[in-house]
Parts: C-alpha cells; structure tokens; sequence
C-alpha cells in the first residue's frame, strides 16, 4: 500500500501536466521533520524526539500531528525511506540498532518476512480493542494495524458507456470475450498492486488454479507494465493522466481508493468520479506500525503507536494517505463514502502462505506471463 498517497500526487502531476517517479519504485532515503526538533532521542527511553521510520507514502495533517506532539511532549521525526519494501529491508539490515523507534508501512503481503527476522518489540497498543478483529493478525502485538485499502481492476465509465458494454466485476470477466485487450495491469515481480493482482488470483482460484487464470488472461489480450504510474497515469484512458497521453486500455488494476482521488484533484472537479471499480476483483492489503526493537525511545515509540490508532489520527488519514481506517468508531469523508466503494467480499491470502510461496508464485507469473 505504500503507493496509494502516491495517488494524489500523480493525480494532480497529471493535471498540471508533469510526470513523477513510478509509484512501485523506491526512492532515496530523505530525512523530513514533522516536527520542529531534530535532537536524537536518548538511549534511556526519556528523549523528546520520536523517529517514525516509515515508507514515502506517509502522511499526516500538521494540526493534527502537533495536537499530539503538545498533548504527549514529544516531537515527531518521520524518515521516509522510499518504497514499503526498500524501507524494510533496511531495518532488517539494522536489525538491534534501528534507525528509528517506530516503522510504518510493512503490509500484509510483507508481514512474516518482518516478523521472522524479529525487528519488533511487542506492544499491546492503548484502543486496540476498538480495532477491528480481522485486522489483528500477529497475537503477539509486535505489530499494529494502522490502515486498510483495496487493490481493484478499475474501468473508464465513459469507455463502457459509449460502447454500451457492462464493465467487468469480477475476475471471471476479465477472462471473457468482451474484455480482450482491455485490461492493464503491472508487474507483480515489481510492483506492489502488481503482486497484489496476483495474489487476488491465488486466493480466488488456489494455488492449483491461478496459473490456468492467467494463461486465459494471457490470451485475452491482458497488457504488462512495470508499475502503477505507467499503467494508470498513461496507460488508462480514465484517469487524468491516461486521457493527456492518449491511453487506450479503459480497464487496470489500481486501487479501490482511486475515484475518489479522481474527484478530488479533478480541475474541474467532477460531480461524479468517471472512474469505477470493480469489486469483484479486489485484494486487501493491511498495513501496520510496530515499535522497533533497539529503539532510543521506547515510551515515545509507544505513544506514537496509541496515536496512529486514535480516533483523530484515524480520520485524518483517508484524505492523506487515501486508505481506510480500521477502528471501528472512525468516520469516512464525504468524499469516501459519496464516491469510493465498499469492497464486501476481497480476496485474501494468509500472510503464512505469503511468506512461504511469494517468490516462487512471482517466478512463476512471470514465466508464465512475462516471457
């Protein structure tokens, strides 16, 4: 989920006509204060300064995070380190001498890898128990669930309209006929709704069936790019940025989240978002927060942690992160609730059987796929 505030930002690159970095690729690690100290915290838990290691998708209201910094004493420092999965590596490289106290961002198609090299210190976090249940999956704390989103096939409202064809809502219409040579998606060995389109596929049909999925998708015309802002921001011909590049493909795998960014940032901003989702081909990824073992500031890496679950960080985050909330008392924005989609039913896989079989189902895909 690390590209989905990337979103935002394409969306609006797109309007005033620009490019930006792919949103599956990493970036350099840059040091960016959310607060107004960079003094280290000390080594005795009692520093003032709280690091949040986190991927470059994170975002945070200033009121808000400063309502916190003046309740709690501390000052927040975020290091944002590039893509979800270049950020994790690194700690795991500083495994025991983290370069922060907390890290945002590991999801649920990263979670074991996190958990087997031990880079966290429990912690039951204060308000877990309004989180909801399905997005506790480590028992043992060491990690918090902070937000939730959908990887989806979106459609071009205006393309199935003009050809008076129903867009495709599950994965079993992608497969058909009517749908050759419409569909976009990116490379699970390089992106991250990439993989998780994959993954979708493995949870809908096993692992004895995925492969024969996308052997027929294969054959029905479906396009391969290597990330999500080739794909939706040239590629798709709903988005702002597909119809300034003249893209033909009216259907790819982006984001459940992605409509509403539509509106949004559109200029002039649409009544209704031209953009739709199909349900029936989602994945959920969760992403979590833990406190880093080693970590300068354990108690300011435990407040953080309360914070990131708290009712007023919670509904802050869908318009800055463009994710759900997962407490259940948070409420969506008019924006969310008006023009995104509620997925019921998405397809997931257990992080276990993530963990175990994700490089040989990419070897796999792209095999299969690619070459």
């Amino acid at each position: 989920m690390s590209t989905t505030k990337k979103l935002a930002g394409i969306a609006l690159a797109a309007a005033l006509g620009v490019t930006t970095l792919s949103a599956c690729g990493g970036g350099d690690a840059k040091d960016k204060s959310a607060g107004a100290s960079d003094a280290p915290a000390s080594k005795s838990g009692t520093g003032k300064t709280i690091t949040l290691v986190s991927h470059d998708s994170f975002n945070v209201t200033d009121t808000v995070l400063k309502e916190f910094e003046q309740q709690s004493g501390y000052t927040v420092k975020v290091l944002k380190s590039g893509d979800a999965g270049a950020a994790l590596n690194q700690e795991i490289l500083t495994k025991g001498s983290p370069r922060g106290d907390v890290f945002f961002g590991v999801d649920n198609t990263l979670l074991s890898r996190a958990l087997d090299n031990g880079i966290f210190t429990p912690y039951e976090a204060k308000g877990l128990a309004d989180v909801k249940p399905e997005f506790v999956l480590d028992k043992e704390h060491r990690v918090t669930p902070v937000d939730s989103g959908d990887i989806c096939v979106n459609y071009d409202k205006a393309y199935f309209a003009d050809k008076k064809l129903a867009p495709p809502q599950t994965l079993d219409d992608l497969i058909k006929p009517e749908y050759k040579n419409l569909l976009v998606t990116e490379n699970a060995a390089t992106s991250s709704p990439g993989l998780g389109f994959l993954l979708a596929s493995v949870g809908k049909y096993g692992d004895a069936g995925w492969k024969d999925y996308w052997s027929k998708l294969k054959a029905n015309g479906v396009e391969v790019v290597d990330g999500w802002e080739q794909a939706y921001n040239e590629r798709f011909s709903g988005s702002a940025g597909g119809k300034k590049a003249k893209g033909d493909r009216p259907l790819v795998v982006s984001y459940a989240s992605s409509p509403p960014v539509e509106v949004l940032y559109g200029e002039p901003q649409p009544a209704e978002a031209p953009t739709g989702v199909s349900t029936g081909t989602c994945f959920r990824q969760t992403e979590f927060a833990g406190l880093l073992k080693g970590a300068k500031n354990e108690e300011g890496g435990k407040a953080l942690l309360d914070f990131l679950i708290s009712k007023k960080f919670q509904e802050d985050m869908p318009l800055q992160m463009f994710v759900n909330p997962v407490t259940k008392d948070a409420v969506l924005p008019e924006l969310f609730t008006k023009h995104g989609v509620v997925v019921e039913k998405p397809e997931t896989v257990a992080p276990e059987a993530i963990a175990k079989n994700r490089d040989q189902w990419v070897k796999a895909w792209s095999a299969l796929v690619v070459k």
